[in-house]
């Protein structure tokens, strides 16, 4: 089996591929914590690219947009520790604890590179797993409220990050999706990342581009994607999946209809 997740909690899983990569679009719902134990992953944000290791561990916080690329290394394969961090969950833990960090903290991903203390937390679920079957749910609860209060002894930032429950506010929609554009998902997706319904966000989509968003997001990802291999001889099926297509075919077949002629004929010999 190529890719395999063990969950022991609701919150939190064991992930063992071992393939020759993987490579998927996600928005972060919940913060995880992740615990690398061999591989090596690339996560690709709108100003920042990170690459993470065997040993390192990281803080992702939610509601964020990322292509994320995991890969086996040095003939192991990429395994990992996750720890969802729901928001029923801190706010019940804010609750009995004040949270003293920034409130508007940034939403950046934090790495704490092999912390003992965040180590030691993380590699003990390690047995939980050898031993298969489910945590209760009060030693659950235990582990993460151990690696929350690990989390905000380390760094004073994080417990502003965990402690803000706001969701998304209306934020201004230009530049939001020039720096967006090559994520694929749904467009309520986008309205809810941007503070807008649904109707809301195609209305002031419409406003602003006097086009439709996906009219406007194809044409965006084909501009990147001859950008991408008329200036640095990327090969088509480097490109397609980062500017936001599905499938190569899909990507060709529009890319043609765009320029008038194929993806390939930019590629030098």
């Amino acid at each position: 089996m190529e890719f395999e997740t063990k969950y022991i909690a609701p919150d939190i899983k064991l992930s063992e591929f071992n393939g020759k990569g993987f490579k998927t679009e996600v928005i972060f719902e919940h913060h995880i914590l992740v615990w690398f134990i061999s591989g090596e992953t690339k996560i690709i944000q709108a100003d920042a690219t990170y690459t993470f290791n065997a040993g390192d561990i990281f803080l992702i916080p939610r509601n964020q947009l990322a292509t994320v690329i995991n890969y086996p290394k040095d003939g192991l394969p990429h395994k990992s520790v996750a720890m969802h961090l729901t928001k029923e969950r801190l706010k019940d833990y804010y609750s009995r604890h004040k949270a003293v960090g920034k409130i508007n903290p940034d939403a950046k991903i934090y790495r704490f590179s092999k912390h003992p203390l965040l180590a030691g937390c993380l590699a003990s679920l390690i047995h939980y797993f050898d031993l298969g079957g489910s945590l209760s749910p009060d030693i659950a609860a235990i582990k993460i409220e151990e690696a929350i209060s690990i989390l905000r002894s380390i760094d004073i930032s994080v417990d502003g990050l965990l402690s803000d429950f706001e969701e998304p506010g209306k934020i201004n929609l230009s530049d939001f999706m020039e720096r967006h554009f090559m994520f694929n998902m749904p467009m309520d997706r986008f309205g809810y990342l941007t503070g807008r319904s649904l109707a809301t966000f195609r209305r002031d989509f419409k406003k602003t581009y006097q086009t439709t968003p996906q009219k406007w997001l194809t044409e965006k990802r084909l501009q990147l994607a001859h950008y991408q291999m008329a200036e640095k001889q990327r090969k088509p099926i480097d490109v397609y999946f980062e500017v936001g297509f599905e499938n190569l075919s899909h990507f060709s077949h529009a890319f043609k209809n765009y320029y008038g002629y194929p993806p390939n004929a930019l590629i030098h010999k």
